[in-house]
């Protein structure tokens, strides 16, 4: 069984952060919610509400074994955060699965983990991704090392998929 984080704020793509969630879960690995601030409650576009499990301050990468981050406003509100970003850094650091989609790889735009990597995005950001030094990719998903990305919640059977693979 596997333990793995979502990292996730306010305005996240429903179900982006839904439907990976609930299958990860169904598969019999473990979920936790990471946010700002633990046991606070964050709010979706669409109004989808999750109880944050545990402070980003207060968690270590090597107590997980992937990192999902759903899409949507979500990683706009994270990105510059400090703890956000050496908590996906040390992930990557270990060769442990991250994937995002949509604007997800947005924090990995701001981690720097990008470079020299393949990857897909909302087609909003794109040019950030190739900016980061990411061979883009039109794709439905995108596996590169370690890294799984999508673009939209079109793409989410494919990138669950993948992430289960990964597990």
């Amino acid at each position: 069984m596997a333990k793995v984080a979502f990292l996730v704020h306010d305005k996240f793509e429903d179900s982006e952060m839904k439907n990976p969630y609930d299958a990860i879960k169904e598969a019999g690995h473990e979920a936790v919610i990471i946010g700002l601030e633990k046991n606070s409650e964050i709010k979706g576009k669409n109004g989808t509400t999750y109880k944050i499990d545990e402070a980003v301050k207060n968690v270590s990468g090597k107590d997980f074994d992937a990192l999902v981050l759903p899409g949507g406003g979500s990683p706009e509100g994270l990105r510059n955060n400090d703890d956000v970003v050496h908590f996906t850094k040390e992930i990557n650091g270990e060769n442990k699965t991250i994937a995002g989609i949509c604007h997800g790889p947005q924090i990995m735009i701001s981690a720097d983990i990008l470079q020299g990597k393949s990857s897909t995005c909302f087609p909003g950001i794109r040019d950030d991704v190739k900016l980061a030094g990411a061979n883009y990719e039109d794709k439905e998903v995108v596996v590169s090392s370690n890294l799984i990305t999508s673009r939209t919640p079109d793409d989410e059977p494919a990138f669950i998929r993948e992430i289960l693979n990964k597990l």
